[in-house]
C-alpha cells in the first residue's frame, strides 16, 4: 500500500493482524451462511467432522485478538506517537455507542430473513458495551486497569456456579454480565444475547495495558521479546490447567479413539461467555503472530490486503456481512433449497471457496475505501469509524 494510502504514523503489524481477523471472519461468516444445516455448537459438538471442527476452531481468534487490539489501539489514540496525551474517553464513548446501534440496525437486518423475530446481540454489541466501560475506566491508573483486567480474566471462570432464572431479578443484569441468554422481548421481537461482556472487558482492559509495548519509546526488539514472552506463557499456562484438568473450562478433555479426536477435545473450549482456557489460546496464539509480523522487513500482496482491510475493519465488516446476503439469495434463486429449506453448500471446502472469492471480491474495494479514508478523514471525522 502507498505512503498516501496509509499514514506512517499507523502502525503496520497492529492493521496486518486485525486484517487477517476481518479474513478469518469471513470464512466464518460464510459457514454460517451458506452451511448453516450443520450446527457446530459451544463447546463445539463432538460429533462434527475435523475438517468443520478445525474451520470453526481458527476463526474463534476473531473475536478476542480484535477486542484485544481495540483495547491497545485507544492506548495509542490516548498516547500518539507524535504530540501530548489526549483522553480517549470521549471517542471511546461515542465509538461504543455507534458500533452498538450498528449492531441493533444492520446486523439485524443481515439475518431478518431467516430469523424475523429475534434481534441477536453479538460481537459488535460486546465490543461496543466494552469501548462504552473502558472510556470510564481508562480514568483508572494504569496498573489497577492491568489489575483489573487479569483479575478478571483469570477469575471469572469461577462465576460459572452462579445462574438466574428467566424472571429472576438478577437474571437480565447477569445475563448481559456473564451467562448471555434471551433478555426478554420488546413486542414481536425476542432479544438474545451470545456476547456477555464482563470477560470481553477483561480482554480489552488488558489490550490497553499492554498498549505502552507499541509505544514510540519501546524498541522493536523489546517488544518482540514481551510479545513472545507473553504470547509463550499464555500457552504454556493453559497446558497445565487444561492438560491436568485443574480450572479453565467447564467441560474437561478426555483420550478419544484417535489422535485427532483427542487433539478436538483438548482444544474444544467454550466461546459464549469465552472460558479462561479459550482466551488464553487464542490471545497466545494472538501475541506469537504480532511478534512474528515484528520481523516482516518486506511487503506482499499477502500483507497488503490484510494491511488495508485491517485499517478499514468496520467498513469491511459491514459490507461483507450485506455482500454475503446478497450471494445467499442469488445463488437460492438460481438452485433453489438444497439443504432442508435453504441453500446450503455440501462440504467444508466449499466454505473456504467461499471465503476466497469473498476476500477476492472485497480487496478492490477495501484499496479505493482506504484511500478515501485516509485522504478525507481529518474534513470528515464520521470516517474514523470505519
Amino acid at each position: 500500500m502507498t505512503k498516501e494510502q496509509i499514514p506512517a504514523s499507523r502502525i503496520a503489524s497492529i492493521d496486518i493482524m486485525r486484517g487477517l481477523v476481518i479474513i478469518l471472519m469471513m470464512l466464518d461468516h460464510v459457514r454460517e451462511r451458506f452451511y448453516m444445516h450443520v450446527r457446530t455448537g459451544d463447546p463445539i459438538a463432538d460429533t462434527i467432522e475435523p475438517d468443520l471442527f478445525f474451520t470453526r476452531m481458527l476463526t474463534h481468534l476473531c473475536a478476542p485478538v480484535f477486542i484485544f487490539l481495540a483495547g491497545m489501539s485507544a492506548w495509542l489514540y490516548a498516547h500518539p506517537r507524535e504530540g501530548e496525551y489526549r483522553s480517549p474517553s470521549k471517542f471511546l464513548f461515542k465509538r461504543g455507542l455507534v458500533i452498538i446501534l450498528i449492531e441493533l440496525l444492520l446486523y439485524y437486518l443481515v439475518w431478518a430473513d431467516s430469523f424475523p423475530n429475534y434481534l441477536f446481540l453479538q460481537v459488535l454489541w460486546a465490543i461496543g458495551l466494552c469501548m462504552v466501560a473502558l472510556s470510564v475506566a481508562c480514568r483508572f491508573n494504569y496498573w489497577l486497569i492491568g489489575a483489573l483486567g487479569f483479575l478478571i480474566i483469570l477469575g471469572h471462570n469461577f462465576l460459572v456456579p452462579i445462574n438466574f432464572q428467566p424472571g429472576e431479578l438478577g437474571y437480565v443484569p447477569w445475563a448481559i454480565l456473564h451467562d448471555g441468554g434471551e433478555l426478554g422481548q420488546i413486542g414481536p421481537l425476542t432479544i438474545s444475547l451470545s456476547y456477555p461482556s464482563l470477560p470481553w472487558f477483561g480482554v480489552i482492559l488488558l489490550g490497553y495495558f499492554a498498549g505502552p509495548l507499541f509505544a514510540r519509546s519501546t524498541a522493536a526488539f523489546t517488544r518482540r521479546r514481551w510479545l513472545i514472552g507473553l504470547g509463550a506463557s499464555c500457552l504454556a499456562l493453559l497446558l497445565v490447567l487444561r492438560g491436568l484438568n485443574i480450572y479453565g473450562e467447564t467441560i474437561p478433555w478426555s483420550v478419544q479413539e484417535t489422535t485427532i479426536e483427542t487433539v478436538m477435545s483438548f482444544i474444544n473450549f467454550t466461546k459464549y461467555p469465552p472460558s479462561l482456557d479459550y482466551i488464553l489460546l487464542t490471545l497466545g496464539i494472538g501475541l506469537l503472530m504480532l511478534a512474528g509480523l515484528e520481523t516482516v522487513k518486506k511487503q506482499n500482496w499477502a500483507l497488503d490486503l490484510m494491511q488495508t482491510f485491517g485499517s478499514i475493519p468496520m467498513f469491511i465488516y459491514v459490507l461483507h456481512l450485506y455482500v454475503l446476503l446478497a450471494a445467499y439469495w442469488i445463488l437460492y434463486t438460481i438452485f433453489g433449497a438444497t439443504q432442508g429449506e435453504r441453500y446450503g453448500l455440501d462440504s467444508v471446502f466449499w466454505i473456504w471457496v467461499g471465503a476466497l472469492v469473498l476476500i477476492a471480491v472485497h480487496y478492490p474495494i477495501a484499496k479505493v475505501f482506504a484511500a478515501y479514508k485516509h485522504r478525507e478523514k481529518r474534513n470528515k471525522p464520521w470516517l474514523s469509524y470505519f
